[in-house]
């Protein structure tokens, strides 16, 4: 019997409407080659609807979205729109709710890319950022006083409890015992930040004595930003808090070649709620609706997906087509170096795939 997997998408803003498209051909090709198929269920939470009818998505949304097996998200965020609305009305709260702990996000240099770091190759830059997706610094807990007068005052308050750290830790240890260098770095700043860092190193110290034979170091944030330009061969998967891990895994795809390849997970690691999976780069309304946006996110992004679902060898494939359609200018958008528009490099991947079958 042929497997069916059920997934909403939601291209949303921007970009994501161009690049999603894309994501969802090499998905139906794949999954032809390889006998799945996938049910597609679209819905319109963006921008775009928050101007039209004042909120991001419906007040049931999550409970709609609840039964997919997968969620495959364009990007969020628009001119017109303050970011934390469009940000706190439909991201966080599908992390949240449905408890989307992991946020995975790989870093590599694709053969057919150039890093922009001189002498380095693929073999210098692979490694994967795992980042504490619902509490630490992005918590509501806080406010405002005196608002527009000269005493306002802004207080925002970072909450990281044992479970949500124990839990994130094992994470990223159980995720770097299936690697070859099997060593996992946390992101700190324990000395600057008196309690929750600490805190953090503290559990980072009891998660090394959970996972015998997993290698371990550790680096204050500021520090370990020079080091991902400077010696990026020294990592295998970092660990870090929500803020840190967010700075981290936008810096990591820049010195792998453009944020425009970047993709990542949302992950629920124990299957009670379905994953979501998004590309890095938001939906750059600077290019959005020019055609030139680059696919290879949202392509990669839709690999993680039908690998997280167990479609291990359709996601390989699908990692390779995009190395292979790398490989000439005429198929690279202009953010690496190339010629080719958003179509262009998506029919590229499409060949890849249809010729390796």
């Amino acid at each position: 019997m042929t497997k069916t997997y059920r997934i909403a998408t939601i291209p949303g803003d921007g970009i994501g409407k161009e690049v999603l498209p894309v994501g969802r051909r090499v998905v139906d090709t794949v999954a032809a080659q390889h006998g799945f198929t996938v049910e597609w269920t679209e819905f319109d939470w963006s921008c775009e609807r928050y101007r039209a009818t004042g909120s991001m998505m419906p007040d049931d949304g999550i409970k709609q979205i609840k039964g997919f097996d997968s969620i495959y998200l364009g990007a969020v965020g628009f001119p017109g729109v303050p970011d934390h609305v469009s940000l706190w009305g439909l991201l966080i709260p599908l992390r949240r709710e449905l408890d989307q702990y992991a946020n995975v996000r790989p870093v590599r240099l694709l053969r057919g890319i150039t890093s922009p770091l001189a002498g380095r190759g693929p073999e210098d830059i692979d490694f994967i950022v795992v980042r504490e997706n619902v509490e630490g610094e992005y918590s509501e807990i806080g406010g405002r006083l005196y608002q527009g007068t000269q005493h306002e005052a802004a207080v925002q308050q970072s909450i990281l409890t044992r479970r949500g750290t124990d839990r994130i830790m094992d994470y990223a240890f159980e995720l770097a015992k299936t690697r070859k260098r099997k060593h996992v770095t946390s992101a700190t700043k324990s000395n600057g930040i008196i309690h929750t860092m600490p805190f953090w190193d503290e559990r980072f110290a009891a998660a090394t004595e959970r996972h015998p034979g997993i290698e371990t170091a550790q680096f204050h944030i500021d520090i370990m930003t020079a080091h991902f330009v400077l010696h990026p061969d020294w990592f295998d998967v970092v660990v870090a808090s929500n803020l840190f891990g967010d700075i981290l895994s936008d810096l990591g795809p820049a010195v792998a070649g453009s944020i425009g390849i970047a993709p990542s997970a949302n992950i629920n690691p124990e299957g009670q709620f379905p994953s979501m999976f998004e590309p890095v780069h938001g939906s750059a309304p600077d290019i959005a609706g020019k055609g030139v946006a680059n696919p290879v996110a949202a392509v990669w992004t839709a690999a993680m997906m039908l690998e997280h679902l167990g479609e291990v060898d359709a996601a390989t494939k699908i990692e390779r087509a995009i190395e292979i359609s790398l490989e000439t200018p005429e198929t690279k958008t202009r953010d690496l170096g190339g010629t080719a528009n958003t179509a262009d490099a998506g029919r590229a991947i499409l060949v890849a795939l249809n010729e390796g079958n």
